[in-house]
């Protein structure tokens, strides 16, 4: 496995990957890395890509400056795991890389609903620095894929519509999301849940899989209200539990409003925050 730091570099080896004929596919991580970060890299594999990973704690999509400050940073145990795993190259850069001195990268796109709504509700700011860094990374690696995890599926459906307005010559691969033998989804988070909390947590992954059952039965708002009783009797602090369109994002009402149902979660345990989220319907 290679590891880059500068642009130049990394963009020399990848064009002399593709002048003979492989494929790039890029999985974008702040680090921390957890056996759901190397699913992006094995499902790269599987298609036969050069497996191209990023490790960047990326300052413009934290709205806490606390929430950057506490970020795990991990460099050599990812670089560790990445080792063993089918990555080709690791990406590295320091923040001037990404963002060079003078230049506004920012990007200015209309998403409409989709960065409104749950996180975005909850973390003004964040999806408009993830966006900007994403757009950025992917102009800086030029892959021919794009790995990205289901646990994030807000982000993943930003990302998906930033990549079609802007045409971008990249396809989006959503991986399934990883989860611990107990049921909760695995975050870089984790590590900072308490023991009590890391004993409650899985409860949010237990009241998806119950609330998938009800909501063939029972319009949106009761399942969302008997998931939040759900929730705060396991301990925990829901933020929201909401049930969209997997396209738009936007609420539904009953099982029968769309073909495509998601719902989404965002619970406080203790202090520390998780989101998860589970497809509830899917007719197509």
């Amino acid at each position: 496995m290679l590891v880059f730091q500068r642009n130049a570099d990394l963009q020399a080896w990848v064009a002399q990957e593709k002048k003979d004929g492989k494929k790039i596919g890029f999985a974008p991580t702040m680090g921390a890395l957890h056996e759901g970060h190397l699913d992006l890299v094995r499902a790269a594999a599987v298609r036969g890509d050069q497996a191209v990973v990023s490790i960047f704690v990326n300052p413009t999509q934290f709205n806490d400056p606390k929430d950057l400050e506490k970020y795990p940073r991990t460099p050599g145990r990812d670089l560790h795991l990445l080792l063993h795993a089918p990555c080709a190259a690791g990406y590295m850069p320091p923040v001037e890389e990404v963002y060079p001195p003078g230049q506004d990268l920012s990007l200015t796109i209309d998403f409409g609903a989709l960065d409104k709504t749950m996180e975005g509700a909850f973390r003004p700011g964040h999806f408009a620095g993830m966006a900007t860094v994403v757009n950025r990374l992917l102009d800086v690696v030029k892959p021919d894929r794009l790995y990205m995890g289901q646990k994030d599926y807000q982000q993943l459906s930003i990302v998906r519509d930033m990549i079609r307005q802007l045409d971008l010559p990249v396809a989006l691969v959503m991986v399934p999301t990883r989860r611990e033998p107990d049921g909760l989804a695995m975050s870089s988070r984790n590590v900072r849940l308490t023991p009590d909390m890391r004993a409650a947590a899985p409860a949010i992954y237990r009241t998806l899989l119950d609330a998938r059952k009800r909501f063939a039965e029972m319009p949106a708002a009761k399942v969302q209200e008997w998931a939040f009783s759900e929730l705060r009797r396991a301990g925990l602090l829901p933020e929201y539990f909401e049930l969209v369109d997997g396209v738009s994002l936007l609420p539904v009402h009953t099982f029968s409003d769309s073909h495509f149902v998601v719902a989404c979660t965002a619970v406080k345990a203790g202090e520390i925050r998780l989101i998860d989220n589970e497809v509830m319907k899917n007719d197509f």
